[in-house]
């Protein structure tokens, strides 16, 4: 949720926002008079609740006609109270409910546009050149009996899959590499619930744009996440953390569970785009002026995990437009694959300021004790996804694939062979 003082402060800046992210900017007139009606309301209803006390105190001293008008006044008063005060809670309510349809404001220096219209920061590694035709990862993914896509859609339907034998061995040596990695850079562990609360999920900014994304359980009223940032980021709702002690940075590992709305006929092949996958996922809270530095940590952190499963990938900051609810920028890695002859996003990682902070009631305590909110950010250190790119980009004429070397202990073996 935007900050109120910075609205009415510097209404403009967030009209420039709107506008970089194609929304309407006319939402800034519609919060800024309900912001002063809401004011105006509440400032009515102070003065009316002063003056209801002030002759309360009178009615006790006065006596005969005096009194007899004071009481008459005081019950006048006590009617106009609850009118003002019930007006106050309506525009407030009003307020709260516009704001939270407002995304964050975009970072200074993030690309205008849409999904188009990312900007390449910088291409790393060298993109493999094969002597024979490269295989795609569902191909090799079947050769070396480590996906099966056929018996996923039988059980579970359509974008559904089993990983066995090389293919559980290599997404959990991947998965536990990227949690020791984290762990070596001070994150605390973490396996955060995978079902949460509707107050969470809108907290994060989930419900919003990207409600149709989010699987719900009705009886229950409870979402299944899409990422552990849900979580992570609801884990100290409504806390005031140390300010000493900032940042609080957490590495979560979860199964992530997606509806892939509106993606019908897109990546139908194989693992790219599936309804259930396992991530892990870093998340930071820190104080609001360290966010930015904060931000080129988590995609340094993300290069290294990139580096070390030797994989040819692209930076993109990423278009305003494209951007989800709660960032202010946000970087992609984006590894090549060479089936596609193309790059495919394998990690993100955002800037959400304290959009997502407000929300939930995240504070820390400044030099001067005051209550101030954190600003939080995430980023992936590795997801199922990777599983593709590790097997294209590492794969031999004859089908088998070499495991690059620093996931080797993890994997517990050199060469992925074709089954038998």
């Amino acid at each position: 949720m935007i900050d109120l003082r910075t609205l009415r402060e510097d209404p403009d800046r967030l009209r420039a926002s709107q506008r970089a992210r194609g929304e309407d900017d006319s939402v800034v007139e519609k919060l800024l008079d309900l912001d002063e009606r809401r004011r105006g309301a509440l400032s009515r209803f102070e003065a009316l609740r002063a003056e209801q006390k002030s002759i309360g105190k009178s009615v006790s001293r006065a006596s005969g006609e005096e009194k007899t008008a004071l009481l008459d006044r005081a019950k006048d008063l006590s009617a106009q109270v609850k009118s003002a005060e019930a007006e106050a809670e309506k525009l407030a309510g009003e307020l709260e409910e516009l704001l939270h349809t407002v995304p964050n404001l975009v970072e200074e220096g993030a690309p205008e546009g849409g999904e188009d219209d990312y900007v390449v920061l910088e291409e790393v590694g060298e993109k493999p050149s094969f002597d024979f035709e490269p295989r795609d990862h569902l191909e090799l993914g079947e050769l070396l009996g480590a996906i099966d896509m056929e018996r996923g859609a039988k059980v579970s339907g359509a974008r559904f899959f089993f990983l066995k034998g090389a293919g559980a061995r290599l997404q959990l040596g991947l998965l536990n590499m990227a949690m020791q990695h984290a762990i070596e850079a001070g994150f605390i562990p973490m396996i955060p619930p995978v079902l949460v609360k509707p107050e969470s999920m809108k907290g994060t900014g989930f419900l919003g744009a990207h409600a149709s994304e989010v699987y719900h359980l009705p009886e229950e009223d409870l979402f299944l996440v899409g990422t552990s940032e849900v979580p992570m980021a609801a884990y100290h709702a409504d806390e005031i953390l140390d300010g000493a002690a900032l940042p609080y940075r957490y590495a979560g590992w979860s199964s992530c569970f997606r509806r892939e709305a509106g993606s019908y006929g897109k990546d139908t092949r194989g693992i790219i785009r599936v309804h259930q996958f396992d991530k892990i996922e870093m998340f930071s809270y820190c104080r609001p002026e360290d966010a930015q530095a904060e931000h080129r940590r988590l995609l340094d952190w993300e290069r290294e995990m990139l580096a070390k499963v030797e994989l040819p990938y692209r930076i993109i900051d990423t278009a305003a437009g494209d951007l989800g609810t709660s960032a202010a920028r946000k970087f992609d890695c984006e590894a090549w694959v060479p089936s596609q002859g193309r790059y495919r996003e394998l990690t993100s990682t955002s800037n959400c300021t304290d959009f997502q902070a407000r929300r939930l009631g995240v504070r820390y305590r400044d030099a001067g004790g005051k209550p101030q909110h954190v600003a939080t950010l995430n980023g992936t250190l590795a997801t199922t996804r990777w599983i593709v790119a590790i097997l294209e980009n590492h794969q031999r004429a004859d089908g088998s694939v070499v495991v690059p070397e620093a996931l080797r202990p993890y994997v517990g073996l050199d060469v992925l062979e074709p089954a038998k």
